[in-house]
């Protein structure tokens, strides 16, 4: 709708205009039954009178030599039928009406030139003090305060020695007596694998104190990590022999069969992250775009409610990675946009979403990435950790688990929601997540599942139910039922879920299908670690959406909000202080806003400390 609404004086060289891109009216009637003799006459009248109605309201300031405004906040405009002599005027001779517009601001719009640069800045602005860049928090205070949640031990266990020696040099001097837990985690992990001789002094001797109680070990070793200097704390942890077990062993590489090109050189991945940047990301800080989905946002909410936002700069920071946050966001990003054709190739449009939602000019290059994927890797399970236990502590035993076999590997899931829990490379390195979760039957779905999974989970005690035919020498026993069902020796599953097995195997490898074969974050490294860390989050995000907006009027699936939010378009602005999302008024947006998924959050790691916010328009 655009009306004129200043006379040409010739002065400015033409009349004033207003432009409206959305305008939605709605007719309230109170009181009576009838909308009288015409009805669709009423609307009429009010959508006739609304150019004259804003050309009266903002006549000053069109008629005002000066430079155009715009108003991306929701303008309200009530009218309401006024009585004789009342202040209101009628448009086209109609009978008064009183008229009231909401207060709204207005932003300036600088005049175009041919040359302009839309990230320029002003003269003030260039001799403006330069902000001070947020600093990630430490790795030492993300360990600190999952000490205080009593959830340090539980993560340490899950965590392999790769990440545990990753992160001592960081705690070293910064928080020692988390730095002995760790360093007592490696002792312990020695001592499985042969006697206390093994260990080196003065290791032995605090193993010795504490004797078979463990758990004073970190105690014992505090006084030596305080006294001792990082170094020599760092060369004494490097004589404790490795000692990969079923749940730390590294995923094998990824196989395609249609590769994407090769580089010059054959090897992406072993080129370091800051070396492969020929040229550097660069940030946003000011500006709009608009993107094709406003989805990969929508994720930020949800992961900031379970501490998993928060956990990203720590994590990366412990390996002196916090720069390349932007990086892991687009990733991230790219599960859950558009399918990835051919395995590798992604859309322009998709570029752009995911470069925005990382806060970065397009393209993000697939070689950061790459090489990203490498240098990442001892952080991905303290992610993973912080994830699994989150969805594991909100778990009911009463619910089942799902196990499928995807990627050449094992993907766990809550039932009820399809959350993920984790991924593992063989049923034993399940066995920690299932017991942290209750002990709750498990149903094993069909998959290309690794050799001697039911016999792992048989002999881990896990009660299961499956359709999928054991091997020979799988300690399993067949069930009565209608369909080909089997159970581990000795176990009594609830049989009610043997009906329920069917349409989970289906969401779940739907899910699968659509998150992990169709879309692929990093389609060029070699190792699938971040692959699997960001296949997690999204799922996470994408079935807290499902589970928030739809678990009482149908079975939430991660999906739905997948298929259902792919294409809300969004408009992107980059602010100081905020990187503010502008979606479509309509049922979608009320949705989101009455579940509170449109809640602000605040200190975005890979928008450097900004808060991201949502608002219509």
């Amino acid at each position: 709708m655009s009306a004129p609404t200043a006379p040409d004086t010739g002065e400015t060289g033409g009349p004033g205009e207003i432009t409206v891109h959305r305008c939605t009216v709605t007719v309230v009637r109170r009181g009576g039954w009838s909308w009288g003799p015409d009805p669709r006459g009423l609307v009429r009248h009010v959508v006739d009178s609304l150019p004259e109605l804003l050309a009266d309201h903002f006549a000053e300031r069109l008629g005002a030599d000066g430079p155009d405004v715009e108003i991306t906040e929701p303008l309200t405009v009530t009218v309401r039928p006024g009585r004789t002599g009342s202040t209101g005027r009628a448009a086209s001779g109609g009978p008064p009406v009183e008229v009231h517009f909401a207060p709204v601001p207005m932003v300036e719009i600088p005049a175009d030139t041919p040359d302009a640069d839309p990230y320029a800045v002003s003269l003030e602005e260039s001799f403006a003090a330069a902000p001070i860049p947020p600093t990630a928090p430490s790795a030492a205070a993300l360990f600190a305060e999952l000490a205080e949640r009593g959830e340090l031990d539980a993560l340490l266990a899950l965590l392999p020695e790769e990440s545990v020696r990753a992160y001592l040099p960081a705690l070293l001097g910064a928080d020692d007596a988390t730095a002995a837990r760790l360093l007592a985690e490696l002792v312990v992990r020695t001592f499985a694998t042969g006697t206390a001789e093994a260990l080196p002094e003065p290791l032995r001797t605090a193993f010795a104190a504490v004797g078979t109680d463990t758990a004073d070990l970190p105690r014992a070793l505090a006084a030596y990590v305080t006294s001792a200097t990082p170094d020599e704390t760092l060369r004494l942890a490097r004589t404790l022999a490795a000692t990969p077990g079923p749940s730390t062993q590294p995923f094998p590489p990824d196989r395609t069969t249609d590769p994407p090109p090769s580089t010059t050189d054959g090897d992406t991945s072993a080129v370091e992250p800051k070396a492969a940047r020929a040229t550097p990301m660069v940030q946003r800080t000011t500006g709009e775009v608009r993107v094709c989905s406003a989805l990969p946002f929508l994720l930020a909410g949800p992961l900031a409610r379970i501490g998993y936002l928060d956990a990203i700069g720590p994590a990366l920071a412990g390996l002196e990675l916090a720069e390349d946050a932007p990086l892991f966001a687009a990733a991230l990003a790219y599960k859950v946009l558009g399918a990835t054709a051919r395995g590798w190739r992604r859309t322009e449009r998709d570029g752009e979403a995911a470069a925005a939602f990382a806060g970065l000019h397009p393209p993000v290059a697939e070689e950061h990435l790459t090489a990203f994927a490498r240098q990442v890797r001892p952080a991905l399970p303290v992610l993973d950790g912080v994830l699994a236990l989150s969805v594991c502590r909100g778990h009911d035993p009463a619910d089942p688990l799902l196990i499928t076999g995807a990627d050449d590997a094992l993907l766990l899931a809550d039932a009820q929601g399809m959350f993920p829990i984790a991924w593992a490379t063989d049923a034993a390195g399940l066995l920690p997540y299932w017991q942290a979760s209750g002990r709750p039957t498990v149903l094993l779905c069909d998959g290309p599942l690794p050799p001697g999974t039911l016999r792992d989970l048989a002999t881990g005690g896990v009660p299961f139910l499956t359709g999928v035919r054991p091997l020979r020498g799988d300690p399993v026993a067949r069930l009565p039922w209608r369909t080909p069902l089997w159970t581990a020796v000795g176990a009594t599953p609830d049989l009610r879920l043997a009906a329920e097995l069917p349409a989970h195997a289906e969401r779940f490898a739907d899910l699968v299908t659509a998150l992990v074969s169709e879309r692929r974050a990093v389609p060029l490294a070699p190792d699938r670690g971040l692959e699997r860390t960001v296949t997690l989050a999204a799922a996470l995000g994408l079935a807290t959406i499902a589970w928030t907006l739809w678990r009482d009027r149908e079975t939430p699936d991660p999906l739905l909000a997948l298929r259902r939010f792919a294409d809300l378009e969004a408009t992107v602005r980059f602010e100081a202080e905020a990187v503010r999302v502008r979606v479509p008024m309509g049922r979608r947006h009320t949705d989101l806003l009455r579940g509170g998924l449109l809640a602000d959050v605040p200190d975005v790691v890979w928008l450097g400390g900004r808060t991201l916010t949502f608002s219509a328009g």
